[in-house]
């Protein structure tokens, strides 16, 4: 008799993959708060690549992207904590719901930011 696999379900999948990224704490972000910022090509492979953090559209941009592109070393070169705590109540909007799920369950702070800006 054969044996069948069974595949997890994709977004435990996307899940597990977001979660395996994630710094160990939020301070670990220390990236740049102003300025330009060029994106490296495995993060945006196609459009904009480079980001003004001081343009609040851009820099929202450039967040969605490195949240979900980004490995465990560019969320920590390229994004900052202060900056991603200040946003989050919108950004969490405008991401996937596997990335806010893990991020969230990872960082309870970022469920709180989102509440008071409710």
């Amino acid at each position: 008799m054969a044996q069948t696999l069974i595949s997890p379900p994709a977004a435990e999948v996307l899940r597990a993959r977001y979660a395996s990224r994630l710094p160990a704490t939020l301070a670990d972000l220390t990236g740049p708060a102003h300025g330009q910022v060029e994106l490296p090509l495995h993060v945006a492979w196609s459009g904009l690549r480079s980001y003004d953090l001081d343009r609040p559209r851009l820099r929202m941009s450039l967040y969605r992207t490195v949240l979900a592109e980004g490995q465990h070393d560019d969320l920590a070169a390229l994004l900052n904590q202060e900056l991603l705590l200040a946003q989050w109540p919108v950004l969490r909007t405008l991401i996937s719901r596997h990335i806010r799920q893990v991020w969230e369950e990872a960082f309870p702070d970022l469920s709180r930011s989102a509440s008071a800006a409710a």
